[in-house]
């Protein structure tokens, strides 16, 4: 027979509750899409083409209405320039952008949250997107890299601190 001791049971330790991270895409759409075919424009003949391919990235966040929405904008500048004599072949520009509903993210922690986990839900439209363009606009079809989007944010923000301040007046 167990004795009593009158002790109530022992309790494992609770862990503050967590607040679960939310998010979802409400909706997505290009902004502004622009593709120049130099090439054709000029009435230049195919000759010796080496292309040189540059891509830029930039990104954007804006909060909307109703609360806990944001609206997150990918920019991507893709020129092509042929190695032989430093022409352009063709210039593209496309701003694409998702609407989130993001919930449960510490304040803290919005901003990169934004601009690193957003764009790579929207990466793979924009990938295709650029690819369709490209193949329509009479080159063959350009397959983007991934873009890590987390060095992305870093050296942005490592560019802003170096910046200089200007002081407000």
């Amino acid at each position: 027979m167990a004795e009593e001791t009158g002790a109530a049971p022992a309790q494992p330790a609770q862990a503050p509750a967590q607040v679960q991270v939310r998010m979802q895409v409400l909706g997505q759409f290009v902004r502004d899409l622009s593709f120049e075919n130099v090439v054709m424009q000029k009435g230049l003949v195919a000759q010796e083409m080496q292309p040189d391919i540059q891509v830029g990235v930039s990104l954007d966040a804006r909060k909307r209405a109703p609360d806990n929405t944001y609206e997150v904008i990918t920019k991507f500048k893709v020129t092509s320039k042929n190695k032989v004599n430093g022409d352009t072949l063709f210039l593209l520009e496309l701003d694409y952008a998702g609407i989130f509903f993001v919930d449960g993210v510490p304040e803290d922690q919005l901003h990169p949250f934004l601009l690193i986990e957003c764009p790579r839900l929207l990466f793979p439209f924009v990938r295709r997107i650029i690819s369709d363009v490209t193949r329509d606009g009479g080159f063959p079809p350009l397959n983007v890299d991934n873009v890590d989007f987390l060095a992305l944010y870093r050296q942005e923000m490592a560019r802003r601190a170096q910046a200089p301040q200007t002081p407000v007046n």
